[in-house]
């Protein structure tokens, strides 16, 4: 199996451009949904923050992956 060096570049490229778009979009959603909490206790913070946790876990491996994959292509498009 033959990964061509400009796809391999394009999806270096793309995890970049992922990490920043998870770091604009993250602020954006985290903020919002911090102003919706209505958490009374304790326990409920926590939960709160684990829920943000784990929403923050997943939002990053789907940029990561979507956009390494978008990269790839392009690379190929563009590289050969």
């Amino acid at each position: 199996m033959d990964f061509p060096v400009a796809g391999f570049l394009g999806a270096i490229a793309g995890v970049v451009i992922g990490v920043i778009n998870y770091a604009l979009v993250i602020r954006v959603v985290e903020s919002r949904l911090r102003a919706l909490d209505r958490s009374q206790s304790a326990e409920e913070r926590k939960e709160f923050e684990n829920k943000l946790s784990l929403m923050r876990r997943i939002v990053l491996g789907i940029d990561i992956v979507v956009f390494s994959a978008v990269g790839y292509w392009a690379g190929r498009a563009i590289g050969g």
